[in-house]
């Protein structure tokens, strides 16, 4: 396998400030060219912010992530850029674009859509059906999402047999305590299982606490004190 160097910009987003997460993504493609990199990842849906929940039931802001995608786009100059977006075809899918000179270049849908805890990607998005291999400075590359790298018999078997030699996994996943050391064994065993190498790019910052959630956690019984 060639050399290939790889950024991983693990930006704090804002659920629902396009214009804010677009600015810090096209900020970090440019860091990421200065330092040399050939191609850098972003969290997903780091254009919406994660998670948008019911802004997704609005058609203005998924098509203003579009747009704000195919701005950015136009930054991906001298590097290849893995960016979390809102798609919509038929449906809408939690996705992650590959930007080339200054264009989409390929589109992956998440296959693996959570519904448990605070995620309920499921009620929003279609689970997407089609692996996504490409080949950059003589690497053949693959992309998937969060979940998606969690199974064995998932979407990074499948790239692997494709041919992918390193599979960039761009996740959201909230932090709690002893995440980092799991996550590592998890991803180290995905990796030679499927004899390839293995980048994960996390956000940082605050997980949002919306409404809804808000809602549950008020309808939990107190906690007796203890005397």
């Amino acid at each position: 396998m060639s050399a290939l160097r790889l950024a991983l910009a693990q930006i704090n987003t804002t659920v629902g400030d396009l214009a804010g997460n677009e600015a810090k993504i096209v900020d970090q493609i440019a860091h990421a060219r200065e330092m040399g990199a050939q191609i850098v990842a972003f969290p997903e849906l780091a254009v919406p912010g994660y998670p948008p929940e019911d802004l997704l039931l609005k058609p203005s802001f998924v098509a203003a992530n579009l747009e704000a995608l195919e701005r950015i786009a136009q930054h991906a100059t001298g590097i290849t850029a893995i960016v979390g977006f809102v798609d919509r075809t038929e449906d809408i899918y939690n996705s992650a674009a590959v930007l080339h000179n200054r264009q989409v270049a390929a589109v992956y849908h998440k296959a693996y859509l959570p519904n448990y805890g605070v995620f309920d990607e499921d009620r929003y998005f279609r689970a997407g059906e089609h692996p996504l291999v490409f080949s950059l400075g003589g690497c053949q590359v693959g992309v998937n999402i969060c979940e998606d790298a969690w199974y064995p018999a998932g979407p990074t078997e499948i790239q692997a047999l494709a041919g992918a030699q390193l599979v960039i996994n761009i996740s959201a996943s909230p932090y709690h305590a002893g995440k980092g050391a799991a996550r590592e064994r998890m991803l180290a065993t995905r990796a030679a299982d499927n004899v390839l190498l293995m980048a994960f790019c996390n956000v940082v910052g605050g997980f949002m606490i919306t409404d809804r959630m808000l809602k549950m956690f008020k309808k939990r019984e107190p906690v007796a004190a203890k005397k």
